[in-house]
């Protein structure tokens, strides 16, 4: 089951960060996307184009965030992701079901992986823009 968060506005590095810090603490929650406007370059100097920490793993913030996809293993898991918005997102957001990231692999992801496909891990699938290197674009944080 996945559901959208959908924050009635663009979220800042520090708000993101600490979203996906809280919403990767609850139980049931398998993988998350972030998808927004993609930040200029960090040569550029944007505020928003840093390095965040997420389970201490360091993650380049390309995007400001707009939505986040989130893929869960039950509705139980949705009144904890609505407390953890209602303490960080004041200015408000709304919470949407259906179905918003790939579960299989498609003829798409054949052309752009190749023979590589069976490599690529099953938490990947549906993750990325299929014209952008893999590892620009994606970062798996395990966890422990």
């Amino acid at each position: 089951m996945d559901i959208e968060i959908f924050p009635h506005r663009y979220l800042s590095a520090d708000t993101t960060e600490k979203l996906l810090k809280d919403l990767e603490e609850i139980e049931g929650v398998n993988r998350m996307v972030l998808q927004g406007q993609r930040l200029p370059p960090a040569e550029s100097g944007h505020p928003d184009r840093r390095i965040i920490i997420i389970k201490g793993e360091e993650m380049d913030l390309q995007v400001k965030t707009g939505r986040v996809l989130m893929e869960i293993q039950g509705e139980d898991v949705v009144d904890e992701v609505r407390n953890v918005c209602n303490e960080l997102l004041p200015f408000g957001f709304n919470i949407h079901f259906g179905t918003f990231i790939r579960k299989e692999k498609t003829v798409t992801d054949n052309l752009k992986y190749g023979e590589k496909l069976d490599e690529l891990p099953e938490n990947m699938v549906g993750l990325t823009d299929q014209n952008a290197l893999l590892k620009e674009r994606a970062t798996i944080i395990k966890r422990k």
